[in-house]
């Protein structure tokens, strides 16, 4: 149930805490989510009905760890400033990894959780976080969320691979600063590739060599692979791809993190944000793996003005087989995606995190960055130091890194 205001502040802002993204209302927050990019492009995992899936479908709940506490600042009846908020009484899903202050924090006989945790779950991928009108009502909002957290007495605060813009407001108030290092592609040429054979032109070539390899590997197993975008994947392939999906993570001793409820949710409200690529071999699926896509603000709204040559990135997000053949995971959730955003013209492909190995594949080491705060000072004390030091090892692993371009030298 929606909360009472907790303050009122000099600049008359209201906060409000809504226990369910239910009980915000979706299109003040897509509205508010579409202010974030004025490259014209609508993050799907920050959109009101993939955070209400979540929800909805059991994959994100109280049950599974994650508590919604979804955090309003409004001026008058106007949403001014809001974030998708959880409480989180352990670390999984979350690929910031936190688990050596949580132990830290156990051997001094202190809980560490419940924490708060700005993210959307399971989704490591960088975007808005603190979604406001202007920088004031950013800050006012992270300020906001420090005061709350204190009063609900929890350990800490984390915003994970958030937006420059929040990384910016974050520092202001006093947060820590961490960073990790992602995979992304981009599509340049230096302009847009042609075709996947001049994107592989512009490799050295041992990488060049590598992928042709992998992909040979694949065919001559007689693997052919079929794409379908939006309304067009059929129930069918939906109910398919969960099963590979699902496959795989029993196959590793995890249950899957998203129920399938989840995605017949995906089908349903956001069917323009996916494509599915499926794998056959002699006739008979076996293997899929599932891209998000960015959506065009206008598109969403149906009130904006469209973005001239809005910038279009699609997401490595799921994958599943029923059958093992040697390097079908490259070429269902890297190759095949790469040749579809070039032939479609998009402008970039997002990973996921970690991954060394995307490197072979062209995909270059970007730094993502999450804020935290502690309550404890002491704690908080060592952990800005801890901070200090593995911050001075991603920037040397970077640079490590980027001495590895599997790009030709420019000439």
């Amino acid at each position: 149930m929606k909360k009472e205001p907790l303050k009122n502040n000099v600049n008359d802002y209201v906060i409000r805490v809504f226990d369910s993204p239910l009980e915000v209302d979706a299109n003040a927050w897509n509205d508010l989510l579409a202010l974030q990019n004025p490259a014209g492009t609508l993050n799907p995992f920050m959109r009101h009905e993939y955070l209400a899936a979540m929800h909805a479908s059991g994959s994100a709940s109280p049950e599974t760890g994650w508590t919604p506490r979804f955090v309003a600042l409004f001026a008058g009846e106007k949403l001014t400033a809001a974030c998708a908020l959880y409480l989180k009484v352990h670390s999984y899903g979350e690929y910031v990894f936190d688990w050596a202050w949580a132990n830290a924090y156990q051997q001094h006989g202190l809980p560490y959780y419940p924490k708060a945790v700005v993210a959307p779950p399971f989704t490591p991928v960088p975007g808005p976080r603190l979604l406001a009108r202007d920088a004031a009502s950013r800050v006012m909002l992270v300020k906001a969320l420090m005061a709350w957290c204190e009063s609900e007495q929890l350990s800490s605060l984390h915003l994970l691979f958030a937006a420059d813009e929040d990384i910016a407001a974050c520092a202001k108030a006093g947060l820590m600063l961490r960073h990790t290092i992602q995979f992304h592609w981009k599509n340049v040429a230096p302009t847009k590739f042609k075709d996947f054979d001049e994107f592989l032109a512009t490799l050295n070539q041992e990488k060049r060599k590598k992928i042709r390899q992998e992909r040979r590997k694949v065919a001559e197993a007689g693997v052919v692979f079929r794409w379908s975008r939006g309304g067009d994947i059929s129930a069918q392939d939906w109910n398919l791809f969960h099963r590979c999906y699902e496959r795989t993570y029993l196959e590793h001793g995890n249950a899957p993190y998203l129920n399938r409820d989840f995605f017949e949710r995906m089908a349903k409200n956001m069917p323009e944000n996916w494509l599915l690529f499926v794998a056959e071999r002699g006739g008979v699926a076996m293997a899929c793996s599932l891209i998000a896509l960015s959506s065009d603000t206008a598109a969403n709204d149906g009130l904006s003005t469209p973005t001239e040559n809005p910038i279009k990135t699609a997401y490595g997000r799921y994958w599943g087989a029923l059958e093992r053949v040697d390097c079908l995971h490259f070429e269902a959730c890297y190759y095949q995606p790469l040749q579809w955003c070039i032939a479609h013209g998009f402008d970039s492909f997002e990973g996921g995190a970690q991954g060394e190995h995307k490197m072979a594949r062209a995909l270059l080491p970007v730094k993502t960055t999450s804020a935290h705060w502690l309550a404890h000072p002491s704690f908080a004390d060592a952990v800005e130091r801890f901070l200090e030091r593995e911050g001075q090892g991603i920037a040397n692993y970077m640079e490590d890194l980027e001495r590895r371009n599997p790009f030709k030298p420019a000439a």
